[in-house]
């Protein structure tokens, strides 16, 4: 976190939108745009995370402006909840700052046919199931070692290999952003030290704030679009929240040393190092978008083989097979990527580089990219909060493709450093508290419960709230955990 309060300008815009003028900085070509109400705009001012916001609009070929989400905080160059769209043919970069350290980071959904009442007896045994079936935690493998010759085929691929393998279903794949795997991914971009972690990583969950969680839908404010998502009042869901594990780290370290020397050498005046760019037609920037796009799809490859394991958990504990149960994938969306997208800026249709970093994609009904099953409703947006509250499922809107390239917020956003979340509180003390509440809670260890209780985090309804009432996207059901396994 910034260790000091943002002091350049912020101007209401009115509907939860805080504009820095481009003139407060000679090098930005855009203004900064913060999707905000008065009490969060505060804290993020004390983050100091608009300055990054502000950073961010001086790169090369940047389109409309540099946007920020609800749930912004300081992050590397780009901020977390940012989002930028560049422009190739105007000299538009790619900057893996802006797509951050765990490529495709995202979360995925489960619905099912079990009742609350179907679930609260069994919980623990439920809660148990799962925990002993993922693995988790810092250095845990998964459940199968992958050659070098399968290692590329998923790099290529993602999870359309998993299903071709056997895990999972063809249907997931349709209710997969990108289908599940990145179109011009590169294995040969990645380097001999990324395929070395991430050898033995597919199908796990890792530590930090990534998390398998049990939860009940608590209230429904959408009935026709939670129809349309297979989700009703008192269903339990699943929900997976995981990344390209060690794979993608190092793809994001080993870019950032290329990168660094190509802004550079293309003789970019940055205000800020980590901001290191190449322009996206470049070789640099086509190696870097590669790699990028392999780790983004070992990532899906991931969760899909995350998802089995929890289908098989329950299974197990219910006796009865997963097709049986209706643990059918909703939907799973990307945090932290960058795309190749068609968007119209300023009544012309550009083919533009959208880094999301901390942000989801939330295309309109109507959009040929949402997946014909949702076609009528539009695409389902998840927004997980902290263990100890709530998360959300929303429906992308219109609106998000006319201002922020069809993206929001990707969940409550951190109000503190995990290094002050271990400074105020005990591993032991969060899971007390979340039991006192109905919540079970199982960790690999004691640290990773402390880093990631509820105080550390926004609330997730308050940053949602902002979303809606700016027209972003629409709310269509809140989610109660249940239980949580985490590293």
């Amino acid at each position: 976190m910034a260790d000091q309060a943002y002091r350049g300008p912020l101007e209401p815009m009115g509907g939860c939108r805080w504009r820095i003028p481009k003139s407060y900085k000679p090098c930005m070509n855009v203004d900064g745009i913060i999707y905000a109400d008065e009490k969060l705009i505060e804290a993020i001012r004390h983050d100091n995370a608009p300055e990054q916001v502000a950073n961010v609009g001086c790169l090369p070929g940047i389109q409309r402006a540099s946007l920020a989400m609800p749930d912004i905080h300081w992050g590397y160059g780009f901020p977390i909840g940012g989002v930028a769209a560049t422009d190739p043919a105007e000299g538009g970069v790619v900057s893996p700052g802006g797509v951050g350290y765990d490529i495709n980071c995202g979360v995925r959904i489960l619905r099912s046919d079990l009742a609350l009442a179907d679930v609260q007896p069994r919980l623990e045994e439920l809660v148990t199931r799962i925990f002993a079936h993922v693995p988790a935690g810092v250095g845990v493998g998964g459940p199968t070692k992958f050659a070098d010759k399968e290692l590329r085929r998923i790099l290529a691929d993602g999870a359309r290999y998993m299903v071709a393998h056997g895990h999972g279903w063809p249907e997931d794949l349709d209710r997969t952003e990108a289908g599940g795997a990145l179109q011009g991914a590169d294995p040969d971009a990645v380097s001999p030290r990324a395929y070395d972690r991430g050898r033995d990583q597919v199908g796990t969950l890792g530590a930090g704030n990534h998390f398998v969680e049990v939860q009940a839908v608590d209230e429904v404010f959408d009935p026709a679009v939670a129809e349309a998502f297979g989700v009703r009042p008192g269903a339990v869901t699943f929900m997976i929240h995981c990344g390209s594990r060690g794979l993608g780290h190092q793809v994001c370290d080993d870019s950032l040393k290329t990168m660094r020397g190509a802004a550079r050498r293309y003789g970019f005046d940055l205000p800020d190092p980590q901001l290191c760019c190449a322009p996206v037609q470049s070789g640099e920037g086509q190696r870097y978008l590669g790699a990028m796009r392999a780790a983004a799809n070992y990532a899906w490859a991931n969760r899909q083989l995350l998802m089995v394991l929890v289908r098989q958990a329950v299974a197990k504990v219910f006796g009865r097979s997963a097709e049986d149960l209706g643990l059918r994938l909703i939907y799973d969306v990307a945090h932290n990527i960058a795309k190749m997208e068609a968007h119209d800026v300023d009544g012309r249709i550009k083919n533009v580089c959208v880094h999301r970093k901390g942000a989801t994609r939330a295309f309109p009904a109507g959009h040929p990219e949402v997946p014909e099953v949702y076609r009528g409703a539009g695409q389902p947006v998840l927004i997980p909060g902290d263990m100890g509250r709530y998360s959300f499922l929303l429906v992308g809107s219109a609106a998000a493709m006319a201002e922020t390239f069809g993206s929001v917020c990707h969940g409550a956003g951190r109000a503190m450093s995990r290094h002050e979340a271990m400074r105020r509180v005990r591993g032991e003390e969060v899971r007390k508290d979340l039991a006192s509440r109905g919540i079970l809670a199982l960790a690999r260890s004691w640290r990773g419960l402390a880093e990631e209780y509820s105080g550390a985090y926004k609330d997730v309804a308050e940053v949602v709230d902002v979303v809606e009432k700016a027209g972003l996207a629409r709310k269509v059901c809140r989610l109660r955990p249940l239980g949580v396994v985490k590293g």
